[in-house]
């Protein structure tokens, strides 16, 4: 436990109608008793009403509700105590001198409140990854998927790979070790089996698609075509918001403009781009340029073409066309007499930003093509990519183990599986990433 007691804002900044406020450390009980005027400790976990006061000279700050956690019982597994108080900015910044002039007691840094959570052994590396999340999450799937990985899906699934690569282990140990003793017959050899199976497990379990990694950061849509298409109009379409500036001049976007919104329960990051053309202006290259690089890491990308001029294409629009495009036809309400040719790969859709003609049907194919690749089945998914690193780690040496000669090197190869899969939970050698994992979070969590 450390000695230094903690307290943070732990609901949103700005005004509202309530504000908590968070202490964790030995000195959180203490704190309460001074601040809340209170000659006893409250029961634990039962919302008491106190006039908070400055300890100071006691001039009164406001009433509210305090709450207290004894250790171990506690989101921390210190002694914590939650301030309910009015959400106006004076009450919050009174109550925060009034904590900070009390003895032992220091605002809280990014991420502190879960850190102390995973140093006492109340969350995982995974849990509070997830937890990270949890609070981060924009749609139901990125909800749903943040809330398993906290409630421990993902950690229990690696430590369960790890505590029988450590058995397989002790297996092999034991016949490097007491060659005399009287052990079942070939005992190094009836490892094999299980590891073998284990090694395929993490290969199926690393061959998703990073459909979990592309939750978390979202389903990627790259608009594309030559200018004055339609490319800012439907992104404003698709995004029900102006985000782009729309304008009859062609060359208007220059950079990569991006939005992220919901699409049928899952984040989409869509990028408006440059349009492609030949031109001599270095700004208007350098746009090109970064509309292809972003197309070639694109989730879906979206071709524009105006329907009057189908099914005439630009050279490096075509250039980018694959099985995650689909072909859009734009401004039909400007030519209602030409009808789309069929494709003989890519979906084609008519549409009109300005009259909203065709768009249900383009958003509907939108959100089956992010449902297809960010859809998460009954298995836990990797949603880190220090996750996939330390799993393609271990799947390294489970390859050499299977493949040594000598019992010595199959039993370091299964020792450091065993240790690339320990990093991911925390249960092993993870200082150098505890900083990493925990300057995501807010400063009350």
């Amino acid at each position: 436990m450390r000695q230094d007691t903690i307290f943070a804002l732990a609901s949103g900044a700005g005004r509202a109608g309530i504000a908590v406020l968070r202490l964790s450390g030995p000195a959180a009980g203490q704190a309460l008793r001074h601040i809340g005027g209170l000659a006893t400790l409250p029961p634990a976990r039962r919302a008491t009403l106190a006039s908070f006061r400055d300890p100071r000279d006691g001039t009164p700050i406001d009433r509210g509700l305090a709450c207290w956690f004894p250790a171990p019982a506690s989101f921390t597994g210190e002694a914590v105590v939650e301030l309910h108080v009015h959400g106006g900015r004076a009450v919050i910044a009174a109550m925060a001198e009034a904590l900070s002039a009390l003895p032992h007691l220091r605002p809280a840094e990014a991420g502190e409140f879960s850190r102390r959570a995973f140093e006492n052994g109340k969350l995982d590396l995974t849990a509070a990854e997830g937890l990270a999340d949890l609070v981060n999450a924009e749609t139901a799937a990125q909800r749903r998927q943040a809330l398993r990985q906290l409630g421990g899906e993902l950690g229990a699934l690696y430590e369960k790979w790890r505590l029988a690569l450590l058995h397989a282990l002790a297996r092999v140990e034991a016949d490097i070790d007491f060659p005399d003793e009287d052990l079942p017959e070939e005992l190094a050899s009836q490892v094999r089996p299980p590891v073998l199976k284990l090694l395929g497990d993490i290969k199926f379990h690393l061959d998703d698609g990073h459909r979990g990694e592309r939750l978390r950061e979202g389903f990627s849509i790259v608009i594309l075509g030559p200018p004055n298409v339609g490319k800012s109009s439907l992104l404003n379409a698709l995004s029900r918001r102006d985000a782009a500036i729309v304008s009859s001049i062609a060359g208007t976007t220059r950079d990569v403009i991006e939005v992220l919104f919901d699409l049928d329960g899952f984040p989409v990051v869509m990028a408006d781009t440059a349009g492609l053309r030949e031109s001599d202006d270095p700004v208007e290259q350098e746009g090109m340029r970064r509309a292809l690089s972003r197309a070639e890491n694109a989730d879906l990308k979206l071709v524009l073409v105006e329907a009057c001029r189908w099914p005439e294409l630009d050279s490096a629009a075509e250039s980018v066309i694959d099985e995650d495009t689909f072909i859009v036809l734009t401004k039909i309400d400007l030519c209602r007499a030409i009808k789309p040719a069929a494709l003989p790969g890519p979906r084609a859709f008519e549409v009109s930003a300005a009259t909203g003609e065709g768009m249900g049907e383009l958003m509907s194919a939108l959100g089956e093509a992010a449902r297809s690749k960010l859809e998460i089945g009954t298995a836990p998914a990797i949603t880190r990519l220090r996750h996939r690193r330390a799993l393609e780690e271990c799947a390294s040496h489970l390859d050499r183990f299977l493949n040594a000669g000598a019992a010595e090197l199959a039993a370091e190869d299964l020792r450091l599986a065993a240790r690339a899969l320990g990093r991911i939970t925390g249960h092993v050698d993870v200082e150098d990433i505890l900083d990493i994992v925990f300057r995501e979070f807010c400063i009350g969590k």
